[in-house]
């Protein structure tokens, strides 16, 4: 019998030694050890948690009650009393996301639609650095390993952010914040595995010296394949190791200066050849003046270096250097403004085996600029904002990214806000380099293709009806336009190339909720609707009408439950909903993951975790004969001296 086919003998055998180990541990611990730690979600009021700053939805600090989009946080707690081991689950935790799992290590992830293996209306940042990847404009989700136990906050805003990020913050933007040196000091080992997760470990060491504030972490995780259709294995079983440090210095007179940096490389099996790779290093330089309360500038300078090599398939190297310019001040009693300036250069090398792109090098520069300005109409009633990013990029010239946007305190505890935004998903360099005329699938780019353009319109309402009741509602109409088609040549049917001769709309609900009678547990709920109608253009030849370019289902429910129990212990479950997918014929399915955990002292901590326990294995996400997702039982053990 396979390894991976064990019912779980491996997760038992992993449990009961840590287990033992954790009992060895209590034994020599002191008394003092058993004090109570710090207050969690789960413990905070429902005003404590509106009250949860986040800075994505206008590039400086606000309130999550204050915020006028369709934002959701996920908290550091939160992620680690779900049992996520990678930022695609933790993911989950946000209803106004689609998630779905592919393959062991590879996800479809999106907002308001459009999802696809390689998703590209999507912006995704981790402190301020983005990860797409102007490939295809979209995100290799198996090639970031960020360390979940020094992760913040994850903001998830499902609509259109490109006025402040610009060209790809089309149907919602991801910002990943991980806690500054200073709140991460001491000691942290960390180790688990189970029957799909093979093993995790993880080692964490903070410091200071003087003002100075320093981490460094190094982790390794391995996962099992996911199975066929068939009932065999897809044999394509990965690991990822990842190593990084951060420093954060304070003069005490206003400057902070942050640098940090990570280096990681992934394998993937790929069946009959050689290991897919991935290998990436990043260096980030923020420094921050702080003239007054209201007044702030800051200057951030990053260097990204991925290399993706795939056997028989395509070698990548990609070099980003950004730098971006950003100050914050108040201009009377009225108003409050950003505004910054940005640049962006992409270099590209791409190794021809079965997709070529031509020229196979190629150097993208993305200057930029925005500004927003926040009026107070009426103090502390009607806020208006407005605001617009122009971005210069070398396929389409000068793009601008206007909104305008409307909030009203309709009373303490209810804030109802509007929307009107234009944002764009400029060419990536598959839509406009692809030369692929000799191979299947014989598609080729277009040198004229243009940019994607979205008009959204948004209504949103986030009250607290009831004190232990929290309630978010966002709708939308998304307006698309020069979207991308497949056409057939005038004769015969290869090669197919790109063009701009799709367009639609579409149209959605997000809702989510928050009960919390007590003090140590916690109900939340989500719903998303979304409604689709793309259609193509008069003299269009795809053969597809769309359906590549939209890959979503309509429906989707999540309830989720933490509680905490005497002596320490947690409790959580996430029941998960999802309809069906229609145009690659997904059923609808039903999930549960849960977690028990003991918080033995505020230094260790046990859980056994169990995901997809309903079914032994099922399909998420692609036609026909996609692999199937397992059901996975695992466990892990904290200390934290």
């Amino acid at each position: 019998m396979r390894r991976h086919e064990l019912p779980y003998t491996r997760g038992v055998r992993i449990t009961a030694k840590l287990l033992l180990l954790t009992c060895l541990v209590w034994q020599t611990l002191p008394d003092a050890a058993f004090a109570a730690g710090p207050r969690e979600p789960v413990d905070m009021s429902l005003e404590e948690l509106s009250n949860l700053m986040v800075t994505t939805v206008s590039r400086r600090p606000e309130s999550l009650a204050e915020a006028a989009s369709a934002v959701q946080v996920i908290t550091g707690d939160e992620m680690r009393r779900s049992g996520a081991t990678s930022i695609p689950e933790a993911l989950r935790l946000a209803s106004n996301l689609q998630v779905a799992q592919i393959s062991g290590n590879n996800w479809a992830i999106s907002a308001r639609g459009f999802n696809s293996t390689l998703a590209n209306k999507l912006l995704v940042m981790i402190d301020g650095r983005t990860i797409y990847s102007p490939l295809f404009a979209g995100t290799f989700w198996e090639a970031q390993d960020v360390p979940l136990y020094d992760v913040d906050r994850i903001e998830v805003i499902s609509g259109p952010g490109g006025t402040l990020w610009g060209a790809n913050a089309v149907n919602g933007v991801i910002n990943i914040v991980t806690r500054s040196a200073t709140e991460t000091q001491g000691l942290l080992l960390r180790g688990g595995g189970g029957n799909e997760l093979r093993g995790d470990g993880a080692i964490r060491y903070g410091g200071t010296a003087g003002s100075t504030s320093y981490r460094a972490y190094a982790q390794y995780a391995e996962r099992d394949p996911a199975a066929l259709a068939t009932g065999g294995s897809a044999m394509n079983d990965s690991n990822v190791g990842q190593a990084g440090f951060r420093i954060d210095w304070a003069s005490g007179s206003g400057d902070v200066l942050t640098v940090q940096g990570d280096a990681n490389e992934v394998h993937t099996s790929v069946p009959f050849t050689a290991d897919a790779t991935s290998r990436a290093q990043d260096i980030l330089a923020r420094w921050r003046r702080q003239f007054s309360a209201n007044s702030e500038l800051q200057l951030q300078v990053y260097y990204d270096r991925a290399l993706r090599r795939v056997p028989n398939s395509y070698g990548d190297d990609l070099q980003t250097f950004d730098i971006e310019l950003q100050h914050h001040f108040r201009a009377g009693a009225r108003h409050d403004i950003v505004w910054g300036l940005t640049y962006r250069s992409e270099h590209d090398d791409f190794d021809n085996a079965v997709f070529a792109l031509d020229p196979p090098q190629r150097t993208l520069r993305r200057p930029g600029g925005f500004f927003q300005d926040d009026i107070a109409l009426v103090p502390d009633t009607l806020q208006l904002t407005v605001g617009t990013k122009v971005e210069d990029n070398e396929y389409t010239g000068a793009e601008w990214q206007p909104s305008v946007r409307l909030a009203w305190r309709v009373s303490p505890d209810s804030l109802l806000w509007g929307a009107i935004s234009r944002a764009v998903r400029t060419p990536s360099r598959v839509d406009r380099d692809l030369a692929n005329r000799t191979r299947p699938p014989f598609t080729v780019g277009n040198p004229d293709f243009q940019s994607e353009k979205l008009v959204a319109y948004e209504l949103g309402l986030r009250t607290q009806p009831l004190q232990p009741l929290s309630v978010s509602v966002a709708t939308y109409y998304n307006d698309y336009d020069d979207l991308r088609s497949y056409e057939l040549p005038p004769v015969g049917v290869i090669p197919i190339t790109f063009s701009n001769l799709l367009q639609g709309e579409t149209y959605g609900a997000e809702l989510s909720a928050d009960y919390q009678p007590g003090t140590r547990w916690r109900l939340s709920s989500g719903y998303t609707f979304l409604h689709d109608n793309l259609h193509l253009k008069p003299g269009s030849r795809d053969p597809f009408g769309g359906a590549l370019e939209a890959r979503d289902w309509n429906h989707q429910v999540f309830l989720r439950g933490s509680i905490t129990l005497p002596a320490n212990f947690e409790l959580d479950g996430t029941l998960r909903h999802i309809g069906r997918l229609t145009n690659q014929q997904v059923p609808a399915y039903t999930e549960l993951d849960m977690r028990v955990g003991w918080r033995i002292s505020s230094a260790l901590d046990l859980s056994l975790n169990g995901h997809n326990l309903l079914h032994d294995s099922h399909g998420e996400f692609g036609p026909p004969g996609r692999q199937r997702i397992e059901r996975s039982v695992f466990a892990f053990i904290t200390w934290q001296p």
